[in-house]
């Protein structure tokens, strides 16, 4: 007797092609994005919001993706995203040729358990060659290392050109933000440096400010527009003319007592923003309004009154100058009451104009080492992609700094571990040797991209990168040995010692992607049988 299923149900090889052809057509629409001679793609959603982009974890997000294996490698690209911030788009290309490649081996009746036991295998003994062989420690290459890290993530991005520019900006900004812990480790919260766009100038006017910077002006022109040694209040109320609370009444008799009772709600807002005042503040944010009336109380106490504050905003310049943030002016008894201990200190505050915009700039603030840098574009796309460029790069100079280890970029790593893979799975005399085999041949994939993009011939730089590689692994001579570092020139399609050209990316990125990609492809590869179950058809009855 056979069971029925209510809904499609496809298996075996059928869904493995299935699910080879649904990540393949995801993988090759990033894959001309790679590398510094990538192209962009454009992406116009529903509304007609367009944005232009290569990196790989932006186009992905903004695809609408409905098959559930490719739905895998979308996340996998955020997943790097977050744990590197670069290097997305070679790792949904590794997963993707590794798929292909098991399936293959699948339908040569090697079973699938076999082939993810040889990948797991890979993995390992690639991760471990990476830190023991390719691996090189940071304080042999000093601060053009870190440079050089910074200026190879933006060599592939919209602002390429002036990466030497952009990589002397944000490595300063990185450095200037560490913190060390009681433990004596060294962290960059790079969320303190705060990246703002302000259209108009060329990319390479953008600014780079040390301390806080907030996109805001000065409500009323007659306050000053510079202040030395600023007491800061960060309020979360109205500073609007007091008015009684919706459903109290007060009944009146006399006219006369109409009066009295504005010119009281007028005394109780002078006397709040005294109070203020009076502790010292001249300087006064709000999240909140403040209007005309107490306007003129600031201007006239040549104080910065700032309203409409963003609460985000507020919460960091509070933190930062040891401000507190008080949502009313009432203690615990009762009373009204502002003391100069709820006050922030900065050596300066100041309003600057850029472009069509004014900003606040907060400097020296004691309980911080916030920086910002202020992005100038042509356009809304230019400063999008900018500023992606730089959130990447200043992930990538955190890891670097964090983990203290770099690897050579431009195909190096990838063709080294090829060929160390490749004698490795001859040692072995079991069936995983052929999907350790195929693991290093799928690592190729991205020399062969990279060259492929800069319109260079593939196989020609592929076998230079292998011959060099198989000397250094083989060769014990000293010259040979440094071989190691060779990777593509795609300047001017040679092979070169990258090292030595200052080609380098995060150990971290290279150990992470071969992980995410590696788990993937073996997720995917995993799956035998898809149920599309039916939607249940509802009997008439039941609605009763």
């Amino acid at each position: 007797m056979s069971v029925s299923i209510l809904g499609n149900r496809q298996s075996g090889q059928d869904i493995r092609d299935a699910n080879v052809r649904a990540v393949l057509a995801i993988a090759n629409i990033v894959r001309s994005s790679l590398g510094p001679n990538g192209l962009d793609k454009m992406l116009v959603d529903q509304i007609g919001d367009v944005t232009i982009t290569n990196d790989g974890a932006t186009i992905l997000k903004r695809l609408e993706v409905q098959h559930p294996a490719a739905k895998v490698l979308v996340e996998l690209a955020q997943l790097q995203d977050a744990e590197v911030g670069d290097g997305t788009t070679s790792v949904v290309i590794v997963a993707s040729e590794l798929l292909k490649r098991a399936n293959d081996l699948v339908k040569n009746k090697i079973h699938p358990t076999t082939v993810i036991a040889g990948f797991r295998l890979a993995m390992k003994e690639s991760i471990k060659y990476i830190k023991n062989n390719l691996a090189v420690k940071t304080d042999t290459l000093g601060e053009e290392g870190i440079m050089n890290v910074a200026k190879t993530t933006l060599s592939s991005k919209l602002i390429g050109a002036d990466s030497h520019y952009f990589a002397e900006m944000l490595v300063r900004a990185v450095e200037t933000v560490k913190q060390t812990s009681l433990k004596g480790e060294s962290k960059f919260p790079i969320k303190a440096v705060r990246l703002l766009k302000c259209q108009g100038q060329s990319v390479k006017e953008s600014v780079y400010v040390n301390g806080y910077v907030l996109q805001a002006g000065r409500s009323a022109q007659g306050m000053p527009t510079k202040i030395e040694g600023a007491k800061i209040a960060c309020l979360d109320f109205n500073l609007n003319k007091f008015k009684l609370q919706m459903g109290v009444q007060v009944l009146i008799k006399d006219p006369a007592q109409l009066a009295l009772i504005r010119a009281k709600e007028i005394d109780i807002t002078r006397e709040r923003i005294q109070k203020i005042i009076s502790a010292g503040a001249n300087v006064i944010l709000t999240t909140k309004a403040i209007d005309d009336l107490a306007l003129k109380y600031f201007v006239e106490a040549h104080a910065i009154g700032i309203r409409r504050v963003d609460k985000k905003d507020l919460r960091r310049i509070a933190k930062m100058s040891g401000a507190e943030i008080l949502t009313s002016l009432m203690n615990t008894e009762g009373d009204e009451v502002f003391l100069p201990e709820y006050l922030g200190t900065a050596q300066e505050v100041s309003e600057e104009r850029l472009g069509d915009n004014d900003f606040m700039f907060f400097k020296g603030m004691p309980k911080s080492c916030a920086q910002t840098i202020i992005i100038r574009g042509a356009n809304e796309f230019m400063l999008d992609e900018t500023e992606r460029s730089m959130h990447d790069a200043l992930c990538v100079i955190k890891r670097v700094l964090e983990s203290k280890s770099i690897v050579v970029g431009g195909g190096a790593v990838e063709s080294a571990l090829s060929i160390y893979l490749d004698n490795f799975a001859r040692s072995l005399g079991s069936k995983e040797q052929l999907a350790i085999a195929e693991f290093a041949e799928a690592l190729l994939v991205i020399p062969k991209v990279l060259a492929t993009n800069a319109a260079k011939d593939a196989s020609d730089l592929l076998a230079k990168l292998k011959m060099y590689h198989t000397a250094s692994q083989t060769s014990s001579e000293q010259k040979k040995q440094e071989y190691k570092f060779v990777g593509l020139d795609l300047a001017n399609g040679k092979v070169r010692n990258n090292l030595k050209a200052g080609v380098l990316e995060p150990t971290l990125s290279k150990i992470k992607s071969l992980k995410f990609a590696t788990e993937a492809a073996i997720s995917i590869l995993r799956i035998d049988d898809m149920i599309e179950l039916a939607p249940k058809k509802e009997e008439r009855g039941q609605e009763q």
